[in-house]
């Protein structure tokens, strides 16, 4: 029978860390272990889900496999015309792991409109990045054109209707390591009373 655990006593343990939560690079191995990896994916599943749709999906890369993406990344590139597509296999091999996330979308949904399926999963990758910290990992999750080529979609196996989120680097964080500042959330928040008459 497992333990009744006090919300607030590990919230506020939680809470701390989570304000020190920042986007980590370069990155190192250790890599998460399979079951670490198991419990952050486990906390992507708690995103908010209206519809019950499960729009998030997720294909991991490590291992002899980072360098089949670089290749597949730096192709694509050059494919565009980019002026330095080796820039792309520097960065896919600065981490011992990456977690490509997508959305699949379900168009016509008058219950769930897409932009709903889209904030689904990107609350799931940030519950997958808050789970990757929490265990003490780094990560960071990346953009760029790459995320929105079709020809980098298919050689990941994605379906024509799902897609890319980007790219999130895992990996272990340079010892003292730490994020920028963040800004005071008091200029990004206010409070509504009711229409002004």
């Amino acid at each position: 029978m497992s333990e009744t655990i006090d919300l607030a006593e590990v919230g506020e343990v939680a809470i701390e860390a989570l304000k020190g939560r920042f986007s980590s690079w370069p990155l190192h191995e250790p890599a998460p272990s399979a079951s670490e990896l198991e419990t952050a994916f486990e906390l992507a599943m708690r995103a908010p889900d209206h519809g019950s749709m499960k729009p998030w999906r997720f294909v991991t890369v490590q291992g002899e496999a980072r360098a089949a993406l670089a290749e597949i990344l730096v192709e694509a590139a050059r494919a565009r015309g980019h002026e330095d597509p080796e820039r792309y296999r520097r960065k896919q091999l600065a981490a011992p792991m990456t977690i490509v996330p997508a959305v699949r979308l379900v168009e016509g949904s008058e219950k769930v409109p897409v932009i709903e399926q889209w904030l689904a999963a990107g609350a799931a990758v940030m519950n997958l990045l808050n789970g990757l910290y929490l265990q003490g990992y780094g990560a960071i999750w990346v953009s760029g054109p790459n995320a929105f080529d079709p020809k980098v979609r298919d050689a990941l196996g994605f379906a024509a209707d799902e897609h890319l989120l980007g790219f999130v680097h895992v990996g272990t964080a340079e010892p003292h390591a730490k994020g920028r500042e963040r800004p005071d959330p008091s200029g990004f928040v206010r409070a509504w009373h009711g229409p002004e008459c």
